[in-house]
């Protein structure tokens, strides 16, 4: 995952390059602003603020354009923006994916969406964190829906169809993951039958893929149920897919 909590343009470029090469152009990037919490903070020195949203989204345009350049364009690219610079930055000899490895963006304001659409061959997103706490699963497939046609929107002012980006949903994160909301009425890792029906609903979204957190257990807000046991996992992976594709 790149983000510029822990990264810049020029070095991460020349990483990707090597990933793409020995993975024989095999791998994704997966890019966002960065959020809150220990990923903000842990480069800082003692009493140094992190980054507000706002900070943190105009960093990530100018994240995001550079690395487009640098692995479009391996020989020479220079720039000079309000927070990246490069002078004739050389990644000889460019990535083994042309025209350069591909972007999965994530985003849920209209700013990302927009880089998502001007530069992502995907777009991922956690849904609307507002709900986790107090929402129902209802409101956020609607949440998800205005985020799709957001990116819809954004598609169009970038002249690309938005059938060209994958969509991905990050599990964990929305109100059907959150133990006490989803006491009642059950979550989508209860069974096979629960998942699937948690994945058809967002599928009528436009979504073509669901991440999930497994089968490495996790910490934190939503882990606790966005990880099945393997077992389950498994079934998913098989019985699970294979009624989705049905």
């Amino acid at each position: 995952m790149g983000s510029p909590n822990f990264r810049h343009p020029v070095t991460l470029a020349k990483e990707l390059i090597s990933l793409d090469d020995i993975s024989a152009g095999r791998i994704t990037l997966g890019i966002g602003a960065g959020g809150n919490g220990f990923d903000a903070t842990t480069l800082l020195r003692s009493g140094e603020a992190p980054w507000t949203p706002r900070q943190r989204a105009d960093r990530f345009g100018e994240f995001v354009t550079l690395l487009d350049a640098l692995l479009r364009e391996p020989s020479d690219t220079s720039y000079e923006g309000e927070f990246y610079a490069a002078t004739e930055a050389r990644n000889l000899p460019g990535c083994v994916q042309r025209p350069r490895v591909p972007f999965a963006v994530a985003a849920t304001g209209p700013r990302g969406l927009a880089l998502a659409a001007r530069h992502g061959q995907a777009w991922v997103t956690t849904g609307d964190p507002k709900l986790y706490e107090a929402g129902s699963g209802a409101q956020s497939v609607e949440a998800l829906g205005r985020q799709v046609d957001g990116l819809g929107r954004a598609c169009a002012e970038a002249g690309r169809d938005v059938a060209e980006l994958e969509k991905v949903l990050l599990t964990g994160f929305t109100p059907e993951f959150n133990r006490g909301l989803a006491a009642g009425g059950g979550r989508p890792f209860d069974s096979v039958d629960a998942f699937v029906d948690f994945a058809g609903r967002h599928a009528e979204l436009g979504f073509t893929e669901i991440v999930i957190h497994a089968p490495v257990p996790a910490d934190g807000p939503g882990f606790d149920a966005a990880v099945p046991d393997e077992k389950l996992f498994e079934e998913i992976a098989t019985r699970g897919a294979a009624q989705l594709a049905g």
